[in-house]
């Protein structure tokens, strides 16, 4: 406050001192000087006295009058712009003073007849005070505005933090390291789990026989080999082998009980290979989450680069463009993300009154000299108090969503869930999800997972990422006979690529201008098996196309040899640049395919991307 105290009393100053200066006996640096001066806006009482005060010590009265006039008339008109619009522009304020110099300079010498050409003096003279006004305007804001900004050193806070957040990622890396290195498991019984088996029974059985040592102390005795015999049929086929029980009735009287015991003893031993693989599969399950977590740590850790010093230009510019629009900023920062894109966060407020948030905007995108679009978050009005603002550079493209959908003959909600999702890095993320079945309980299943992938791209965890992060939550609650299967599409609407991941989908279709693309899929649905196979597909989305996503029901009633060859010919054939009514045209062509019958839940997603 203090350092600002003295810019307006320095500023006063120069305009007294300006009052001095004369050209050919004009003093045009007064109404140049006033003009820019007044627009400033803090201390024009101070401002405005320091000029009257030098007009009346440097001018004769009746050049002293005449200037009067001219600030009186340029104060009066900046007032009244400032009124009507809560602020004004540089050039109505040099405007004013150039043409009231020129009027004041015509009329005023025509009553001097000692001068030969009036009106020729007076429009140079305001010709000059226009341009004077401008450049003096833009001075004097850089004067006022400007901040030396500290040297960018990172706090020592911050940078522990950043440090501690890396430490922790490495910490789970590790961890997640250390549950791969474990035994993953296997789906057989290996030589030495069937020695223990066979112990186990031989154990229980024969121990306490007193037959024991003429069958099992003989190197000779084929009782080995017999009960080898019946332990691989159990293990093959789950029962005992006929001739293997005949071989060893021939040495041993509890054959019988023999058998059953080792039924028994793979019964449990399968049972704990079962609960043994399921925890491997949750180690495993585990392992992924662990290092999505590192992922997540890593990406909070790296913080966009401040570039406020080297976008002192912009920034000085965004104040007078804001200033001119009766808008007031106070720190304001420019940041550039990973991706090169840049972030503006400032605060606001208005010097009077109330003004649009799209005057703000304005003001933006001339300083940045790039498309910026404001937060959805921010409110569209700004008042006297001060308002969070953040800008991010805006998108080249824009995208419309439409939806089309039928219930299953006879159910009363559909199986099918989706959801549109925009995110702030310029992504537009569409999901579709087709449960096992229909009605209730095929449409919870789906509805869990279109939230359950929501939920983790919208904490920040990348599309792949957040899909094994749902299909591990899906894998770890176990329900072996419900099965969903994963669609989404992410547009990028800076560059127009598209990336489409599927698991277990039906094709996806891309209205190009002169060609409808087909995309299939063969991958098993969510929740199956915790290693997940997603199949990605890259693509490139211009001006005016189309993509189109479809779940199994909309293919498979159309009775037809190649349904996916003739979803593209309906495509084709129906011309509209409106995604909605697309969808429903599609689902319009598939009822004449089906008789108007609806044999499973039926679901079209479109999305159309335009320039902007």
């Amino acid at each position: 406050m203090k350092r600002q105290t003295t810019k307006q009393v320095m500023m006063s100053l120069l305009g007294l001192a300006a009052c001095k200066v004369s050209f050919a006996g004009c003093y045009p640096l007064i109404p140049a000087y006033f003009s820019a001066g007044f627009l400033e806006g803090g201390g024009r009482a101070m401002f405005s006295t320091m000029m009257m005060l030098g007009m009346a010590v440097f001018l004769p009265i009746t050049e002293m009058a005449k200037y009067l006039m001219i600030l009186i008339v340029t104060a009066l008109v900046i007032r009244l712009a400032e009124w009507a619009n809560k602020g004004c522009f540089a050039w109505v304020g040099a405007l004013a003073a150039g043409a009231s110099s020129t009027l004041v300079g015509i009329f005023g010498g025509l009553m001097d007849f000692k001068t030969r050409t009036p009106t020729l003096v007076g429009i140079l003279e305001g010709v000059f005070v226009f341009g004077a006004s401008m450049l003096i305007g833009r001075a004097l804001h850089m004067f006022m505005g400007w901040r030396v900004l500290p040297v960018k050193e990172e706090p020592k806070q911050q940078g522990l933090r950043e440090e501690r957040l890396l430490n922790y990622a490495k910490s789970f890396q590790g961890l997640s390291a250390v549950f791969d290195k474990m035994d993953n498991g296997h789906g057989e019984f290996s030589p030495e789990d069937m020695g223990r088996i066979q112990n186990e029974i031989t154990g229980k059985m024969c121990a306490s026989c007193d037959s024991c040592a003429l069958c099992w102390e003989s190197p000779a005795s084929p009782m080995y080999g017999y009960l080898s015999q019946l332990i691989d049929s159990i293990r093959s086929v789950g029962q005992a082998d006929r001739e293997a029980q005949l071989k060893i009735q021939e040495y041993c009287p509890y054959t019988r009980d023999m058998v059953e015991e080792a039924v028994a003893v793979f019964e449990r031993a399968r049972l704990n290979m079962a609960w043994y693989n399921r925890l491997v599969e949750n180690r495993e399950v585990i392992a992924e989450q662990l290092d999505a977590m590192a992922y997540i740590m890593e990406d909070c850790a790296r913080e966009d680069e401040d570039v406020s010093r080297e976008r002192r230009r912009n920034i000085m510019e965004l104040t007078y463009r804001a200033k001119e629009r009766g808008i007031l900023l106070n720190n304001v920062k420019m940041y550039e993300k990973s991706d090169g894109r840049l972030r503006l966060a400032l605060k606001a407020s208005a010097r009077r009154g109330c003004v649009s948030l799209r005057e703000m905007s304005k003001a933006v995108n001339l300083a940045m000299e790039r498309p910026m679009m404001p937060h959805r978050d921010v409110k569209a009005i700004i008042g006297k108090e001060e308002t969070e603002l953040i800008y991010e550079e805006d998108t080249v493209y824009k995208s419309i969503q439409g939806v089309a959908r039928l219930v299953k003959d006879g159910a009363a909600i559909s199986g099918d869930n989706f959801s549109f999702l925009e995110r702030e890095n310029g992504q537009v993320i569409l999901s579709l999800s087709d449960g096992m079945g229909s009605g209730s309980r095929a449409c919870k299943e789906s509805e869990m997972v279109i939230e359950l992938i929501e939920k983790f791209l919208e904490a920040g965890f990348g599309v792949e990422t957040a899909i094994r992060m749902m299909n591990s939550a899906m894998v770890i609650k176990g329900e072996d006979d419900l099965f969903s299967t994963v669609d989404m599409s992410v547009i990028d609407l800076y560059s127009g690529n598209c990336e489409i991941y599927k698991i277990g989908a039906s094709a996806t279709f891309i209205k190009h201008k002169n060609e409808v693309e087909c995309l299939l899929s063969t991958s098993l649905p969510v929740g199956v098996y915790h290693k997940l196979e997603i199949e990605r597909i890259r693509k490139q989305i211009a001006d005016g196309e189309f993509l189109v996503m479809v779940t199994d029901g909309v293919l498979e009633y159309l009775h037809v040899p190649h349904p996916e060859e003739t979803m593209q010919e309906i495509i084709e054939s129906i011309d509209t640049n409106n995604p909605g009514t697309l969808a429903k045209k599609i689902l319009e062509r598939v009822l004449l395919f089906t008789g108007g019958k609806v044999a499973d839940d039926m679901t079209v997603l479109v999305s159309g991307i335009w320039e902007k």
